[in-house]
C-alpha cells in the first residue's frame, strides 16, 4: 500500500483518510461567469460567508476577477489587490475558517496575505508571475496550484498533460522553498479549451482519470461547480441552472479520489460529498 497523501492548508488538514473538504467560492468582482457567486457589499459578503461556514465550508476562496479562460476581466494588479484586501479583511479571523485568495499575481497576493488570507489559489500554476512562488514561500502560506492551458507545453492526452503541467508547478514551488506539505493540486476543469478534443470531453476524461494524479504525491482539489462542460453535456446554457450537474461532477470527483471540492453551493455539495465518500470508503477503504 502506498503512503497516505496528506497536506495542511492554513491549518486545514486534508488527504487520504480524512473527510473531503469543501471550499466555498466567493467573488467580489462583477465579471464572474456565475452571477450568483458575486457579492459586492460588505453586508452581503459577510452573510454569504457565514452561510457557507454554517453549511460546512472549511475554507472560503475569495476572487476579485474572473479567471474563466473564455471571459475577459482585465483589471490592474492594484485594483485586484484592493478588492481582495477589502473582502478578506472583513472575513479573516471572524468565521473560524481559513481564507484563500484566488489570484495569480504577486501584488494582489501580497495584499490578500496582508489582509489575513492563509492560502493562495493560483489558476496559472505559478507560471503567471515569477514573484508569486517566492512570496508564498516567504509567508509560509498554503498553496493551491491549478493546471491550465496557458501553462501547457505539450499536446498529449488529458490526464498526462494535466499531470505534466502540475509537476512543473510543483517543481517551481520546490525551487522557491515552499514546503510540499502545504501544496494541493487542481486539474483545472474548464481551463483546457484549445485541444484536439472538445473541452467537455477533456474535462470528463480528467475526472474519470483523476486517480492517476496520485502519482504527484499531493492531495487533489476539484472545482467543477456550474462550469461550462456541465452546460454543454446537459444542454443548459445558464450557469444558474447547473446545480444538479455540479453535484454529479462533485460526486464523480470524490469517487475518483478527490480530497477537496471547490463549490458555489456549499450545503448541497457537502451532502453530495458525504454520500460519495461513504460509497468510496465502502468500496475500497483507505
Amino acid at each position: 500500500m502506498t503512503s497516505p497523501v496528506r497536506a495542511a492548508l492554513a491549518g486545514v488538514s486534508l488527504g487520504d483518510g480524512l473527510p473531503v473538504a469543501v471550499i466555498g467560492a466567493l467573488n467580489v468582482g462583477p465579471g464572474s461567469f456565475y452571477a450568483g457567486s458575486v457579492v459586492t457589499s460588505a453586508d452581503d459578503l459577510l452573510r454569504a460567508a457565514e452561510r457557507m461556514v454554517r453549511e460546512g465550508a472549511v475554507v472560503l476562496d475569495v476572487g476579485a476577477r474572473s479567471t474563466a479562460p473564455y471571459l475577459s476581466d482585465a483589471i490592474s494588479a492594484s485594483e485586484e489587490g484592493e478588492r481582495l484586501a477589502w473582502a478578506i479583511s472583513r472575513l479573516a479571523g471572524k468565521l473560524g475558517v481559513a481564507i484563500s485568495a484566488d489570484t495569480s499575481r504577486v501584488e494582489p497576493a501580497r495584499a490578500a496575505l496582508d489582509a489575513g488570507a492563509g492560502i493562495i489559489n493560483d489558476v496559472r500554476g505559478l507560471t503567471g508571475d515569477p514573484g508569486l512562488a517566492p512570496l508564498v514561500a516567504e509567508r509560509g502560506a498554503g498553496l493551491l496550484v491549478m493546471a491550465s492551458e496557458a501553462a501547457a507545453t505539450t499536446a498529449g492526452p488529458p490526464v498526462e498533460t494535466v499531470r505534466e503541467v502540475l509537476q512543473r508547478a510543483l517543481d517551481i514551488a520546490e525551487r522557491a522553498g515552499i514546503d510540499p506539505e502545504r501544496v494541493v493540486v487542481d486539474p483545472g476543469i474548464g481551463f483546457f479549451r484549445r485541444r484536439d478534443i472538445a473541452w467537455h470531453d477533456w474535462d470528463c476524461a480528467v475526472l474519470a482519470g483523476l486517480d492517476r494524479l496520485r502519482a504527484l504525491g499531493r492531495p487533489i482539489c476539484v472545482g467543477a461547480s456550474r462550469k461550462s462542460f456541465i452546460g454543454r453535456i446537459a444542454g443548459e446554457p445558464d450557469p444558474a441552472r447547473r446545480l444538479p450537474g455540479s453535484l454529479a461532477a462533485a460526486t464523480a470527483a470524490v469517487l475518483a479520489g478527490a480530497h477537496m471540492i471547490r463549490a458555489h453551493d456549499v450545503g448541497d455539495t457537502v451532502q453530495a460529498v458525504r454520500v460519495a465518500e461513504a460509497v468510496r470508503g465502502a468500496r475500497e477503504p483507505v
